[in-house]
């Protein structure tokens, strides 16, 4: 019997992580439609301080030869969330928003793993832009639909310089099963990106207990 290809094998072991960051009750919430505007202003504002942390970590860890082919400007996130920012809050954007206490922690972990483990660094760059990729669209639908969003203020989601998702991710998950990381590497990399899912689901239970009441 063939060998499961990496890829394969790291969905596997991380999907009850990601099942449980995806059904978290501030998540789910925001997709049933029963949350509100600044529930997802907040979710985006702890965006940018993580996806912040990526970008510049990529600097750092782009210095591995093989933790650069993963690496892409068209994933660049940052421009789109201060344009959705700005959109959500206004021009001064900046000084409505901070980071909680598991976002301090999570960026933390980045910078750290961007500069003494390129493989770590990729297992959240993994966890992240692949999840907006696939789920990350399908909450787009949802915000337009039930929040009323056209692009501006969602951008975030939005990858114009992708023309094909499946073909771009598939070239990712090529770029995992071909990476010459030995099978204790791997298993690092597997736990790393559990570590990333527990981040988020953190994330949102700490933006679940600082909303507001919706009053109905």
């Amino acid at each position: 019997m063939a060998d499961v290809p990496f890829s394969a094998a790291l969905r596997a072991r991380t999907w009850s992580e990601h099942g449980d960051s995806e059904s978290a009750t501030f998540m789910s919430e925001l997709l049933r439609g029963h949350g509100t505007r600044e529930d997802y202003a907040a979710m985006s504002a702890q965006h940018f301080f993580i996806y912040q942390a990526l970008e510049h970590g990529e600097r750092r860890a782009g210095e591995d030869p093989t933790a650069a082919t993963f690496l892409s400007k068209e994933l660049s996130r940052v421009p789109a969330l201060s344009d959705d920012l700005e959109f959500l809050f206004g021009e001064r954007w900046r000084a409505h928003i901070s980071p909680l206490p598991v976002t301090r922690e999570y960026i933390a972990r980045v910078q750290e793993v961007a500069t003494t483990w390129p493989a770590g660094f990729i297992a959240h760059h993994y966890t992240r832009y692949l999840g907006d990729l696939s789920g990350g669209q399908a909450i787009l639908r949802v915000l337009r639909k039930r929040y009323g969003f056209a692009d501006r203020g969602v951008k975030f989601y939005l990858f114009d310089g992708i023309t094909d998702f499946g073909d771009f991710k598939d070239t990712y998950r090529d770029r995992l099963d071909d990476a010459p990381w030995s099978h204790e590497e791997r298993e690092r990399f597997i736990d790393e990106v559990i570590r990333a899912y527990r981040f988020n689901t953190r994330l949102f239970a700490q933006l679940q207990a600082a909303r507001q009441p919706v009053t109905r």
